[in-house]
């Protein structure tokens, strides 16, 4: 027995050394054909980079694999092919790429990597988004500037728009204090002479066409502005105006992120415009020997219109995103909430936005779908536009009520005089605007280099405006409170098919494109409707039902335009070469047709070249130590502008001419207004571009120089014609031409970049030289036109600007200052050289200058020590001319016993009848330097796994103004036709104080 153990012991014992040895065999042999490669990967301060993209590959074979660094920079890659030899490369956002080669995979054996990454320090490093594409700034041979998110505008942003101003050259930006507007945008000068029709072109994840508003500014990435028609005439005749590309914000690789960001701050009126008190209207009056009518006159009243009506503005911001990126799959969802209080009480806008953005891999990443859908809605409160002139002329010897609680009024007085604070109490002007965008993009990569991509939008935007006028309402005297309410929908349909080819044959790189676009805009599908005569005025304009007006009475059923749809298909290709990086050659065309062109013109061609050379490539800069990049690039090309294009511009039109009564009713007559036109088309610019990249002293010094030559031919006007050929004395036509000449200069420069101390200091400026060649054809013929009717006591029929040959954009027309007689009154010059005191005539006037700046400059710095920051921005405009009308209006010294004066009119003689009068004497300098914006923070770095990082920072805005200008402040809105006039319309500018918070878990 004890011999059969003994046996089975020892057959055990061998069956289970035999086992072993296979399972050591098994694993030995698993690790011979299994090499692995592990590593870490940090930046040039020796702080650890997650989220970095690792590709191995098997250079004879081309099989590849991927991997991601963790939190602590770590990578591991197994299974690697034996042999070789493998390449490395590392990617970050932000990072320049690097590139390990020569390593062999062989059994038993794991390579081991130590990788430093450097930050992306040159402006030729750079990957900036084109039209239907990405390149690097080295491939690049347009005007393309890139701003990134750290360098955006900060404070109280309402629209993203805003995020750029003063930061690329040649950019013009203004923006008002009402928390509703949105301010201008022109880019490298105004080249049509219709409102409207000035912005750029927007892009959004490369949907055309997209609303700009949807975004809020903590989604966006990077804003890229194609300057230069080579780079817009892919996108053709909508992107004259140039074109802005918006990234948004997309998951990184690696675990999970959860990040939110608030700040709360207060505004307050940042100047006013002095006016005097009702003790001291009553002392200016009495030292004159005039006197106040009774009714105008309350015992001890010192009314500050202007007080009573502003307020210190509370507002926040909230926005909380969750993203993350298994490599396969990436997702992003934020929310974003504001709430911006005017200085104006009753003015304050609400916006709510919420965004989601999958994207996922298939069939080992050659297919990428992609599905986003943003939804915004915003609020919007309003004041009535007479509010701006009647809280600086309302008399201040009144109190706001009388002793009963009603309203101080006068309606027996003309001209809009009204108590300002009853306008705003007894006027409701709500708006609401809810839109939502979806996209869905398939990108499949059919073979090596060959890349399709289909993508299909839908944006719908829900637009509802309410007015309300009470009882008490001087806006609606008589109507025993007034409605009025419309509502419309404008939805765009947007199908992008194009084909990326991107292969390298040695030393020559080749990129195509090849693509169709559909697009299908309806406008204005609604309705408008008015009601007057209600019962209450508790409801407000909830209830058009409750109103009973008159026999006779007809709604307001006109604020809306016609129902308009336009429909939009192109063509479009692309073609870029580079031999070695140094010679770069791109040449584009796009074939556009639109629904809104005349039956002769409906389809345009719009083609663009240029070219570039990477001179610090070539041989004999090798020696040249200083210079580490160096780039000259040149290009030409065409775009158009259909901004303001309706599916009726060109049509034959009809419409209710006047009402009158026949047979005991009303009817409406109809009659012709709008002439047709075959031959309408798009406005045509072409432009010259000649610019020069470079980065010096090892990339301490970087930056760039453009010189452009923009014309815009075929402008669209309304010239008179024979009412012989035609119904109607206007026709919507194309003739005339406008110039844009300028250059532009952006420099960086990193004085120190240590581990504890970084300052990086970038200055942009830019000058631009505007100038109207033409108005006229072999057709239509328009010597000028004259603009910017501002009336008022008398000068109704009195232009203030004229559009004419030779002369920018935006010049003023007005009568000539001539000093003052020996009594003191106002004096001007007429036509022939004499000097009169009597109101001049339009035949006595001339130009005096224009709206258009000689110079933007901005100049921004970023100072990091240790866990501190601190940012400044300074801005600013030189050499245009702003038209005060709004001080000219309240300078009437013969008119203080029915409306206040400012205590600039105390200067004045007390009998000039004629200090009022529009004339250059109040055409002024608009040239300030700002103080746009400082910022101090703080950044908390937590060894937790709960809170990644967490960021405290203090922001000023409007901090201080130089300028010598005499209203609230020169940045005045220079979009329009009439740019460059303060009239009496100014919302007052303001000064924000922020404190605001990042956490990262």
């Amino acid at each position: 027995m004890l011999k059969n153990y003994k046996l089975r012991f020892k057959v055990s014992l061998k069956t289970a050394m035999l086992l072993l040895a296979c399972l050591v065999s098994f694993a030995t042999a698993r690790a011979q054909t299994a090499p692995s490669a592990t590593g870490i990967v940090k930046d040039s301060t020796g702080v650890a980079l997650p989220g970095v993209t690792v590709n191995a590959q098997n250079i004879s074979s081309g099989k590849a694999i991927s991997s991601v660094t963790d939190k602590d920079g770590m990578f591991n890659i197994n299974n690697l092919e034996n042999g070789g030899n493998y390449s490395f490369t590392f990617t970050y956002v932000g990072y320049l790429s690097k590139t390990l080669t020569g390593y062999t995979a062989t059994a038993g054996n794991k390579i081991s990597l130590a990788v430093v990454l450097k930050e992306g320090a040159t402006a030729l490093s750079q990957v900036v988004v084109t039209g239907y594409g990405r390149s690097s700034k080295a491939e690049v041979t347009g005007a393309i500037t890139s701003v990134q998110a750290e360098d955006f505008n900060r404070g109280v942003i309402s629209s993203p728009a805003q995020l750029l101003q003063g930061k690329v050259a040649g950019l013009n930006v203004t923006r008002s204090g009402n928390p509703n507007e949105t301010g201008a945008i022109i880019l490298r000068g105004p080249s049509t002479l219709r409102s409207g029709a000035q912005e750029p072109f927007y892009v959004i994840d490369g949907v055309p066409g997209a609303s700009i508003a949807l975004l809020a500014p903590e989604d966006i990435m990077t804003m890229d502005v194609l300057k230069d028609a080579s780079s817009t005439a892919i996108y053709g005749s909508r992107a004259a105006n140039g074109v802005i590309m918006v990234t948004t914000r997309k998951a990184k690789p690696g675990e999970p992120r959860l990040s939110y960001s608030a700040y709360a701050g207060f505004e307050k009126v940042s100047n006013q415009i002095e006016v005097l008190s009702g003790d001291e209207l009553r002392k200016y009056l009495a030292d004159n020997n005039r006197s106040l009518n009774p009714v105008d006159n309350n015992e001890g009243a010192n009314t500050d219109w202007q007080k009573e009506l502003t307020r210190s503005a509370f507002s926040h911001n909230h926005n909380l995103s969750l993203s993350g990126n298994s490599g396969k799959t990436a997702y992003n969802v934020s929310m974003n909430y504001l709430k911006n209080q005017g200085i104006i009480k009753d003015s304050e806008l609400e916006r709510f936005i919420l965004r989601a953005n999958i994207d996922q891999k298939y069939f080992n990443d050659r297919l990428r779908l992609n599905v986003s859908a943003v939804n915004s809605v915003t609020s919007t409160s309003n004041i009535p536009n007479e509010v701006y002139l009647n809280m600086l002329t309302y008399l201040p010897t009144v109190n706001v009520r009388q002793p009963d609680g009603s309203f101080t009024e006068n309606f027996t007085r003309t001209r809009g005089y009204l108590n300002p604070v009853s306008l705003v109490e007894n006027s409701m002007l709500d708006g609401k605007v809810k839109t939502f965008l979806g996209n869905a993009m398939a990108e499949a990569k059919l073979f090596d280099g060959l890349k399709y991509t289909l993508s299909v939008s839908y944006q719908d935007e829900q637009n509802n405006n309410n007015t309300y006028y009470t009882r008490a309402s001087g806006l609606a005297q008589g109507y025993n409170g007034y409605a009025l309410r419309n509502s419309y929908t404008n939805n765009k349909k947007v199908l992008e098919s194009f084909f990326n080819y991107d292969k390298a044959f040695g030393d020559h790189d080749v990129k195509l494109l090849a693509g169709y676009s559909w697009q299908e805009d309806r406008n204005n599908d609604g309705f408008s409707t008015s009601n007057r005569n209600f019962v209450t005025d508790v409801l407000g304009y909830q209830n058009l039902g409750l109103g009973d007006p008159l026999s006779g009475v007809v709604p307001d059923y006109n604020t809306l335009q016609p129902i308009s749809t336009l429909r939009l298909i192109s063509f479009y290709g692309r073609a870029q070469y580079n031999y070695k990086y140094k010679y770069l050659f791109q040449a584009s065309l796009r074939r556009d047709g639109s629904s809104a062109f005349g039956i002769n013109n409906r389809w345009g061609y719009f083609p663009a070249v240029s070219l570039g050379w990477n001179i610090s490539k070539e041989s004999f800069m090798e020696n040249v130590r200083f210079v580490n990049d160096l780039k000259l690039r040149a290009g030409y090309g065409s775009s158009g502008n259909t901004q303001g294009f309706n599916a009726f511009t060109r049509w034959f039109l009809y419409r209710a001419a006047s009402r009158f009564y026949y047979n005991g009713r009303y009817i409406n007559a109809i009659g012709p207004y709008q002439n047709d036109n075959p031959d309408l088309k798009w406005e045509r610019t072409n432009m010259a571009n000649i610019g020069v990249d470079f980065a010096l002293f090892n990339n301490i010094l970087t930056g760039s120089v453009d010189v452009y030559d923009k014309r815009t031919k075929d402008l669209i006007w309304d010239y008179p014609v024979s009412t012989t050929q035609y119904y109607v004395p206007y026709l919507t036509a194309n003739a005339g031409e406008v110039s844009n000449k300028g250059v532009e200069v952006i420099l960086t420069a990193k004085p120190f970049s240590g581990k504890n101390f970084k300052w990086t200091t970038t200055l942009n400026f830019s000058h631009n030289t505007n100038k109207l060649v033409s108005l006229s054809n072999d057709v239509f013929t328009l010597p000028y036109v004259r603009t910017a009717f501002l009336g008022g006591k008398g000068q109704s029929a009195n232009p203030s600007q004229i559009v004419q040959e030779g002369s920018p954009i935006g010049s003023f027309l007005l009568a000539r200052y001539a000093g003052k007689d020996a009594n003191g009154i106002s004096q001007f010059y007429k036509a022939d050289g004499t000097i009169s005191n009597q109101p001049p005539v339009v035949a006595d006037f001339s130009v005096a200058g224009s709206a258009q700046p000689k110079l933007l400059y901005g100049w921004n710095n970023s100072l990091v020590y240790k866990d501190f920051d601190f940012s400044f921005f300074l801005r600013g405009v030189y050499g245009n001319k702003v038209l005060n009308a709004t001080l000219a209006n309240l300078n009437s010294p013969s008119d203080a016993t029915n409306v206040n004066i400012p205590k600039f009119t105390l200067g004045e003689t007390p009998t000039d009848n004629n200090a009022y009068i529009l004339s250059d004497r109040y055409l002024e300098s608009g040239s300030y330097l700002r103080l746009d914006n400082a910022t101090l923070g703080y950044t908390l770095k937590l060894k937790t796994n709960a809170v990644k990082s967490l960021r405290f920072y203090a922001t000023g805005n409007n901090l201080f103004i130089i300028t010598n200008y005499r209203g609230i402040d020169p940045e005045i809105n220079i979009g329009g036709q009439t740019p460059g006039i303060d009239n009496n319309n100014f919302y007052p500018k303001t000064q924000s104080y922020l404190l605001g918070m990042t956490v990262n878990f």
